[in-house]
């Protein structure tokens, strides 16, 4: 079983998800286990606080260390094992490769930065820095449901059939898969390729083959 703890400020926005579709059959089989950590549990003052100003001015408020380093360190003390994932732009960027690779691991931890950043001495506890893109968002939650949902499917198990996480884009590099069709045959003059209804394996291999496609060649 693969556990996800998230440390965030905004709960509401992360639980719904992961409480529907293949996320809560994942749960539901005993693969996956997702539980939370408010940050402002941890925060300082008679206000909680968690953010101040950043050193040298400029707009925004930045993540302090102690509530984070207090938050990740009360989930270590039960699971030393544990491995940290910050959705930072400067981290790596998020590929199926990575994903795969993550369903080896049977804990970790994601850490939901928000407002203008983070004390970069909260680096200090991670062990992935995670990028999914050249773009920025208010705050990790949608990183940290992006990098939960595409490591969970590929757990043996979540998905219903024994390779649909195995034929698909991107399993292979930066394969693209081939065209999909399903019933009917005829939409509005649109057809099904004549040989994906032959029942020739053989030159419906080819076919999809033939279609594949790598990134950058669209």
């Amino acid at each position: 079983m693969i556990k996800f703890t998230i440390i965030t400020l905004f709960k509401e926005a992360v639980e719904p998800y992961l409480k529907s579709s293949m996320m809560e059959k994942a749960v539901q089989k005993g693969l996956a286990e997702f539980s939370f950590v408010n940050l402002r549990d941890f925060g300082l003052g008679p206000h909680k606080s968690v953010d101040d100003t950043p050193y040298g001015g400029g707009d925004g408020m930045v993540f302090r260390c102690e509530p984070v380093f207090a938050a990740v360190e009360s989930i270590k003390a039960k699971d030393p094992d544990a491995k940290v994932i910050l959705p930072t732009p400067v981290g790596e960027i998020w590929n199926q490769e990575m994903a795969r690779e993550f369903t080896k691991n049977s804990h970790y931890i994601i850490i939901c930065p928000h407002y203008e950043g983070y004390d970069e001495r909260i680096l200090q506890l991670v062990d992935y820095k995670v990028s999914l893109g050249k773009y920025v968002l208010t705050g990790g939650e949608l990183p940290a449901l992006i990098i939960v949902d595409s490591v969970v499917r590929l757990i043996p198990g979540v998905l219903g059939g024994e390779t649909s996480a195995e034929i698909e884009s991107f399993s292979e590099g930066d394969n693209l898969e081939y065209p999909q069709y399903t019933r009917p045959e005829d939409f509005r003059g649109m057809k099904v390729p004549e040989v994906l209804l032959s029942g020739n394996h053989g030159e419906i291999a080819k076919w999809r083959e033939a279609h594949s496609k790598k990134v950058g060649t669209i």
